[in-house]
């Protein structure tokens, strides 16, 4: 999996203002947790940008006055009027426990349902998965080749190795759907 570095320095609790103008300076409050640690600190708003602003699923490699840890985003705190980035948590990795992410959902080939005129609607974009970090997917690929009208690719389609989805086994993540010209067409035939 891809890894994205963030370099930050350490904070104090910070009043209100004090956050406003470290955010006002172009920096992001932060905070990592996880292992019996709870390190605040902020970096350089340009540094997240290759994190937040992606579909990607990314590791983080912190590095907060010279120590080095490995994270995962666990949480980001936008700004309700003007999508600035307000806060962000981070989740320490440690080996031998298991930890949720958001992995994207990528559909390859074309639907054979789309060929006879079908529509491809692909209703989950991302699905929670659970994992050790070395066995984390970066990404989950579905091939939709001889998927018909009518039918769907769901959870349970998936084939997880060393990893579980946290998800409704019948919920469906891409769809092949009637399109109006078909559904025009079906009656017309019908009454032939």
């Amino acid at each position: 999996m891809k890894t994205v570095e963030i370099i930050g320095f350490k904070r104090a609790n910070l009043t209100k203002s004090q956050l406003s103008t470290l955010r006002y300076d172009g920096n992001i409050p932060a905070v990592l947790y996880g292992g019996g640690l709870n390190i605040q600190f902020h970096a350089p708003a340009a540094l997240f940008k290759d994190l937040i602003y992606t579909p990607e699923a990314k590791f983080v490699k912190l590095n907060i006055e010279g120590t080095e840890y490995k994270a995962i985003k666990q949480e980001i705190q936008f700004h309700p009027v003007n999508d600035m980035v307000m806060h962000v948590d981070f989740l320490l990795l440690e080996d031998g426990k298991e930890v949720k992410m958001n992995i994207p959902v990528a559909l390859k080939g074309t639907a054979s349902g789309v060929l006879k005129g079908g529509k491809l609607v692909q209703r989950l974009k991302h699905i929670v998965v659970k994992a050790l970090p070395k066995n984390m997917p970066e990404l989950i690929e579905l091939d939709v080749t001889n998927l018909e009208v009518g039918k769907a690719i769901r959870v349970s389609d998936i084939e997880t190795k060393n990893f579980s989805v946290l998800k409704t086994a019948a919920t469906p993540i891409a769809a092949v759907e009637m399109t109006r010209a078909m559904k025009e067409v079906a009656p017309a035939d019908a009454k032939k």
